[in-house]
């Protein structure tokens, strides 16, 4: 999956879906209600086949400083569980972000409204919120783009959100950033934006900047952020000047956009000299308030559609700073002979350590299961 330190947990009402998932830690919630054969689209299932299960939510989420949620809304599981597993997480101090996805218009209205109602319902719940309208793929696709390549278009939005930040709380850089500052970032910060972008050459670093936080999958744009993580990775050849002029453009954007209001922006710069002439940039921004779209929500189940992205709880325990997490006993995360459907966040030696799960509800519509799996859990 090429993220460091991260755990995968799996929650399905379906359990033949959750057979093909590849999570170290699964779990059928809902047995007696369910009977193992999904939600049938009906939200309100979802939502008692996660109540049923809460105590094996907990926990699987228990010692999480942070925990991603990733869910298609609209139908039964993702829709209805997700909130709950949100609950669970804030209920255990871990710092929430959901990643969801809204339903193609041709699925109809009653989706459309379950989708909205679930949002809602989650935004409640978490401390950030990332939503992704399953029509924009048409946006990025022509007509010969097969179907699994354009969901695993949608995927990369969580892959790149999920690894930058597990970047900059693992990787040690000159100006270090840390799990304070993503906490500071993202606790209570509604609707957001996380991405990367890399670019070689003259104006690398506006240009990576730039592919950042310009994806046209994302629901909301950076215009309007009031809280943003800004960290710079590249050789040790990266210039000042470069750093500094990405800076003033990014912060031009956020500044003009909010009528002057102007942004609180963290930054930081890291060392890799495998990038030679490249750069590349981590942005998380936050705090665009109502008109943004989204809002705070904490969890995401899978749900019986083509959604393109799998739930995903990743919690992020004991790494100390800013962190609401219940002070208990920190659990190192052991090295992985393989990767493994869990995330868990590991600082660097010397540091603090803890754990980050991924929690990937399946979907039960027998063959989109695999459209649901995102794609780099598929060919780890």
């Amino acid at each position: 999956s090429g993220l460091q330190g991260v755990e995968f947990v799996a929650i399905n009402t379906d359990s033949q879906a959750l057979l093909q998932s590849k999570a170290a830690t699964r779990i059928q919630i809902g047995e007696k209600r369910t009977r193992g054969l999904g939600a049938g689209a009906r939200p309100e299932i979802g939502e008692a086949a996660a109540t049923e299960s809460r105590e094996q939510i907990l926990e699987a989420l228990r010692g999480a400083d942070m925990v991603f949620i990733t869910a298609g809304m609209g139908g039964g599981t993702g829709t209805g569980a997700a909130p709950v597993v949100a609950e669970c997480a804030r209920e255990l101090g871990a710092l929430t972000v959901a990643v969801v996805t809204r339903p193609f218009s041709y699925e109809g209205m009653t989706r459309a409204r379950n989708a909205d109602a679930g949002i809602e319902n989650l935004q409640q719940h978490v401390d950030t919120i990332i939503t992704i309208p399953n029509d924009r793929l048409m946006k990025i696709i022509d007509k010969s783009t097969p179907v699994t390549e354009a969901f695993s278009k949608v995927d990369n939005v969580l892959w790149q959100g999920v690894k930058g930040i597990t970047d900059l709380i693992t990787n040690q850089g000159v100006v270090n950033l840390d799990f304070a500052d993503v906490h500071t970032t993202m606790a209570n910060g509604g609707a957001a934006i996380m991405g990367i972008g890399e670019a070689r050459g003259e104006g690398a670093s506006v240009a990576a900047a730039k592919a950042a936080i310009e994806s046209p999958l994302l629901e909301t744009s950076i215009e309007g952020a009031t809280s943003v993580i800004l960290n710079f990775t590249g050789s040790k050849n990266l210039s000042m000047f470069e750093v500094n002029e990405a800076s003033e453009w990014l912060n031009s954007m956020i500044t003009n956009a909010a009528n002057g209001r102007q942004a609180n922006i963290i930054w930081g710069i890291g060392v890799d000299d495998s990038l030679e002439d490249s750069v590349r940039v981590t942005v998380v921004a936050t705090g665009f308030g109502a008109s943004a779209g989204s809002t705070p929500g904490t969890a995401a189940a899978q749900e019986e559609t083509t959604t393109g992205i799998s739930e995903d709880w990743i919690r992020m325990p004991g790494l100390g700073g800013a962190s609401s997490a219940p002070k208990e006993p920190v659990r190192p995360a052991q090295p992985q002979a393989q990767a493994r459907p869990a995330a868990a966040i590991v600082p660097p030696s010397g540091g603090q350590q803890g754990r980050m799960n991924v929690v990937e509800p399946n979907s039960g519509a027998g063959g989109t299961d695999i459209i649901d799996i995102p794609a780099w859990m598929r060919k780890r």
